[in-house]
């Protein structure tokens, strides 16, 4: 870890270095309730707060992992890898004395080729030769060389709790039509080289996410891959759209079926549906389908809303033209009376 990453876990739970036990606790329950993502919903700096709590309370509480960061700070993984120090410890391994400083023209050319001597990629694990490695912190999310990736461990990540995210995970979009988010899907692709199949279940939604483990960039601190995230997002649809959970479309009537009711048929995902208009209807006012629109958790479904647009032909026949004449004549109301009042 680069000396500019180094996180102070006691400055995050609002403690000193001689804190107890159960001060540690107790500053973390508070601090935890504080910022969980339930209690802070949409907070992206609430989020990542949470997430260093919860880092800070895993290595904080446990007094070994504890006495090996008061000791080595932000190279304490790499003494927790050999099981001793990061500089030795292993039977049959090198000496701390053995490096010679002046060779090195910094402190961090020193600890690159220490972490390559011990755990690094490439590193031996004991006598043999020197092999050193340059350390950096590896991109955020959504860093480049994925594009179109997809891949499933078996359910949607919350983004939330747990451990902070390893300097290794990426980010990267998964594009489904509508029929596989809604029916779910499996996908064949290329990840590092290597060709796997992955499930989609059904009811994937824009923005979601799904957790693909130890397929993200390798993390030189850990000696491990962190995970790759795939937000979800949808081709448009010529008929469906979101609006939160539910489906939206829109569909037309003629004016006489707004005026005298009509049953009409509306497609679904399910296929089609009857569906009662009631006579008088506005245009742009909505029916809801109950349970016929996205799958939720658990199997449930949302609702669909169908708009309503009154919709007038633009030819009509000789009957129709002599007939809408005779309701024009007939009529007895009047649909702007209400702007008679109108005036500045």
């Amino acid at each position: 870890m680069a000396a500019t990453d180094f996180k102070d876990y006691y400055a995050i739970l609002g403690l000193s270095k001689i804190a107890s036990a159960d001060e540690i606790k107790k500053n973390y329950r508070r601090l935890a309730r504080k910022y969980h993502p339930d209690m802070n919903p949409g907070d992206r700096e609430a989020e990542a707060r949470f997430k260093e709590i919860n880092e800070a309370y895993e290595v904080l509480s446990d007094s070994g992992k504890r006495k090996k960061y008061d000791q080595f700070g932000q190279y304490w993984q790499q003494a927790d890898r050999v099981g001793g120090t990061p500089w030795g410890g292993r039977a049959g391994g090198s000496n701390f004395d053995d490096f010679e400083f002046g060779r090195y023209n910094s402190f961090d050319d020193f600890i690159n080729e220490l972490l390559g001597r011990f755990g690094g990629p490439g590193g031996a694990s004991g006598a043999g030769p020197r092999t050193s490695y340059n350390y950096r912190t590896s991109p955020g999310a959504g860093g480049a060389g994925f594009n179109g990736f997809s891949g499933f461990d078996g359910n949607f990540a919350s983004g939330t709790g747990g451990n902070a995210k390893s300097t290794g995970d990426r980010e990267a979009t998964l594009t489904l039509n509508f029929s596989e988010a809604f029916n779910g899907t499996q996908k064949r692709l290329s990840v590092g080289g290597s060709t796997i199949t992955v499930r989609i279940p059904p009811g994937a939604k824009p923005g979601s996410k799904i957790r693909l483990r130890g397929k993200g960039q390798f993390d030189g601190y850990s000696g491990q891959r962190g995970d790759l995230y795939l937000k979800v997002s949808l081709s448009a649809h010529d008929f469906f759209e979101f609006d939160g959970d539910n489906l939206v479309c829109e569909v037309a009537i003629a004016p006489d079926e707004a005026v005298l009711g009509a049953k009409i048929d509306v497609p679904t995902p399910d296929g089609m549906v009857t569906v009662n208009v009631p006579a008088g209807v506005k245009s742009g006012q909505c029916l809801r389908l109950r349970g016929k629109g996205w799958v939720k958790a658990g199997g449930q479904r949302s609702d669909q809303v169908v708009r309503l647009q009154i919709v007038s032909p633009k030819t009509i026949s000789k009957a129709e033209r002599d007939a809408y004449q005779k309701v024009r004549e007939a009529r007895s109301y009047d649909p702007r009376e209400s702007l008679k009042h109108i005036h500045l």
